[in-house]
């Protein structure tokens, strides 16, 4: 069952939110050439001691870290190690949550390390990102969560890609509802699968992590020996991108976006809902 949240609920959903916000700004700022995954992954459990904040990625299902760190060819789930050194022309999505009384966070973003990126990476990023946007602006009171899927695969579909060809959706992997945990009803895909019907109503109080996955290749997935970490079948780069957002009866509200998501929610005609932590 999907977990409808109260105003009250939802502001403590906003400070977890500005939490995760804070971890993604000092970990951008650290994904610099020669770090290590593991360096980020430090950098992002003091940003949580600071804020008195806990971790809800360390201990889930076993992961045995802080932050996902995902380089290149990795899509999700990447595990920080000392090994895995950031280069110039890197790109890297940056996965973070925290947890606050109990409420939960959670987003990502692709970063770039140093400079030199092909321009495919750079718009590669963009498309996910901007995708990610698409779908946020579908959250509409009225709307069915298979239009949330609809707006960021439409979105994908319809930007030209570098080289020709298509981008890949990722298939196995796909947004979620948050709440009192991390991952809780519904399941959100990232594109529409007609058999899976049109989903629960949106409404007030309805609260989704949305994070479209796209590669420059395949839209197909393998998990590596540890359990966790996930590449594309081909080897092609990915993107991810995240954000936690609640519908509330004054619109969408981007939980883990310092502005609560207005900026971008303007691009698309739509007033953010207002910050209740003021």
């Amino acid at each position: 069952m999907v977990q409808i949240k109260t105003p009250e609920q939802i502001a403590k959903m906003r400070e977890a939110g500005l939490v995760v916000a804070a971890v993604h700004r000092a970990t951008r700022e650290a994904a610099v050439p020669g770090a290590t995954t593991r360096d980020l992954d430090q950098v992002a459990r003091k940003v949580l001691d600071e804020h008195g904040a806990k971790s809800n990625f360390l201990g889930y299902g076993g992961f045995p870290a802080t932050i996902c760190t995902s380089a290149n060819e990795v899509v999700v789930h990447g595990i920080p190690s000392d090994e895995v050194v950031l280069k110039d022309g890197d790109i890297i999505s940056i996965d973070a949550g925290a947890i606050v009384d109990g409420w939960h966070g959670d987003a990502a973003f692709t970063a770039f390390v140093g400079s030199g990126h092909a321009p495919e990476l750079i718009e590669l990023s963009r498309v996910t990102e901007e995708s990610m946007w698409a779908g946020i602006a579908a959250m509409k009171v009225g709307n069915r969560l298979v239009d949330v899927s609809r707006a960021i695969e439409t979105y994908i579909r319809r930007q030209p890609k570098p080289g020709g060809g298509k981008y890949g959706i990722v298939e196995d992997y796909g947004g979620h509802g948050i709440g009192t945990e991390m991952h809780m009803d519904p399941h959100l895909l990232n594109y529409v699968e007609k058999r899976r019907g049109k989903g629960p109503k949106l409404v007030p109080g309805f609260c989704l992590a949305i994070e479209p996955m796209v590669s420059l290749g395949t839209p197909r997935t393998e998990v590596l020996a540890d359990d966790w970490t996930v590449i594309t079948t081909d080897g092609t780069w990915s993107s991810h991108w995240e954000h936690s957002v609640a519908l509330t009866e004054e619109g969408p509200l981007v939980l883990t976006a310092p502005d609560c998501g207005r900026a971008k929610l303007a691009e698309f005609g739509i007033t953010a809902a207002p910050d209740p932590l003021g």
